[in-house]
């Protein structure tokens, strides 16, 4: 049995881990997008999904990749599939990315309103910086 101090800090450290990989992933995928767009001189729907492809096969996260892998690991140990010769997280990671950050740019309306939030947040509010409350606080635009 953990002790509550072992509990809280479980909890700390997978909050961290989980907001790092978040930050690296959008990061990696603002910066592809503006890479892209850098190159070609204008913005193309292509961009996201092409971005967080990349991002998304560099950076592993959450997102339904990690109950649908646990599932597919649970149909090989029941027996209703057999076991992949290779590892096929990275290829399922890269598609699921790839569709979400589309979807979000192009049809957000598709998505649950706490993701688009969330992603809002994340890929659009920030954007704009006016100073450090935008980071600690919450990045809104400033109305006069």
């Amino acid at each position: 049995m953990l002790s509550l101090r072992e509990k809280f800090r479980a909890i700390a450290q997978a909050t961290f881990t989980h907001s790092r990989n978040l930050a690296c992933f959008v990061f990696t995928y603002k910066g592809l997008q503006a890479l892209q767009q850098h190159f070609q001189g204008k913005h193309l729907q292509s961009h996201s999904f092409l971005a967080a492809c990349l991002g998304g096969w560099l950076i592993n996260m959450y997102l339904l990749s990690r109950i649908l892998f646990a599932l597919s690991r649970l149909a090989v140990e029941k027996g209703f599939i057999p076991q992949p010769k290779k590892d096929p997280f990275p290829l399922f990671a890269t598609l699921v990315w790839g569709v979400v950050l589309w979807l979000f740019e192009y049809h957000p309306h598709t998505l649950q309103p706490s993701l688009q939030s969330s992603m809002n947040y994340l890929y659009h509010d920030s954007n704009t910086w006016h100073d450090i409350s935008d980071f600690l606080i919450y990045n809104k635009p400033k109305t006069n």
